[in-house]
């Protein structure tokens, strides 16, 4: 299998909390807990080693937060290659209301990382580039890492003849844009703000214009939208999928990752991303897919050829 890098420079310890039902200003009993080493790059790590492959995760971790996360990853596939900083990594918590289905989350910021630290991380960033077949920027920015960071990690990529993903939001993913990333995958709302257009189809085109060689917009239930030079395309499960969603994108990048390294088609490469977003979906913890959901999603993924915008 092929070594994919992913990169979280804002990891965080994920802690998921289920209640029988969430009532805003009361006290709850909490029936179950779980936590994992989470970011959106560890959690498609974590997606990707379940699958097959190699997989080596860098970024920053710290503090006694940092060491939690350390340990936890230490029992999962992934290769740790995380950058120590000596700001404490941040938590995020996820309340599932179990009468819902729905999911209330709570996101830390991030510790703030030094010039040298940053500069420690790309050092490292450049050597795990070499051998890597495919590398997926992921997540916000930490204080003190600059806005342009991820303009910077994609150029090196390129540099590197290593394919790069990149999900992120706001001036970072503006930035990051224009170094030409060769896939980005923003949600609809990030998508707006990208492009200042609400028709997934028109932004995915504008977003192509800003320096995205394809464009893979998430829309929640109802699938993804890829905007690509081979075509667009539009892929969904068969029916909405219940459950904790958290996750659910980061599952969808590695499925496409996957696909990309697999020289998978862009069609079977969708079909992969959504089966996987799903089955995340239909999982209790973030980071975690339904094996028996995803296989018998496989088949049942619809994907339709889509118009493109000029």
């Amino acid at each position: 299998m092929a070594r994919i890098l992913t990169v979280t420079l804002n990891t965080a310890l994920d802690l998921t909390h289920h209640v029988p039902r969430l009532v805003p200003h009361a006290s709850h009993r909490v029936t179950r807990v779980t936590e994992r080493p989470g970011g959106k790059g560890l959690n498609v790590a974590r997606v990707l080693a379940a699958l097959g492959h190699d997989t080596v995760v860098t970024g920053f971790a710290g503090g006694p937060t940092g060491e939690v996360l350390r340990a936890l990853l230490a029992a999962e596939r992934p290769v740790d290659a995380l950058v120590p900083i000596t700001g404490n990594t941040r938590r995020t918590l996820a309340i599932v209301d179990a009468s819902t289905g729905d999911t209330t989350q709570l996101n830390e910021p991030g510790p703030a990382v030094s010039p040298a630290e940053w500069e420690s991380f790309l050092l490292g960033y450049e050597s795990l580039l070499t051998g890597a077949e495919a590398v997926a920027l992921c997540g916000s920015l930490p204080p003190g890492i600059p806005v342009g960071a991820y303009a910077e990690l994609v150029r090196r990529a390129r540099t590197a003849g290593v394919p790069v993903l990149l999900d992120t939001s706001g001036e970072p993913l503006l930035r990051g844009i224009a170094a030409r990333p060769d896939v980005v995958k923003p949600n609809a709302d990030e998508l707006f703000q990208l492009t200042g257009s609400r028709d997934p189809a028109t932004a995915s085109a504008d977003a192509r214009r800003k320096g995205a060689r394809a464009v893979v917009a998430s829309l929640g239930p109802d699938g993804i939208l890829a905007t690509t030079d081979a075509g667009a395309w539009r892929a969904a499960p068969p029916s909405p999928v219940r459950g904790n969603p958290t996750g659910a994108g980061d599952s969808a990048v590695a499925g496409l990752l996957s696909g990309l390294v697999a020289g998978l088609s862009w069609p079977d490469r969708l079909v992969r991303a959504v089966a996987l977003s799903a089955a995340t979906v239909a999982a209790p913890a973030a980071g975690e897919f339904s094996v028996p959901v995803y296989e018998s999603l496989l088949p049942e993924v619809h994907v339709t050829p889509h118009p493109t915008h000029p």
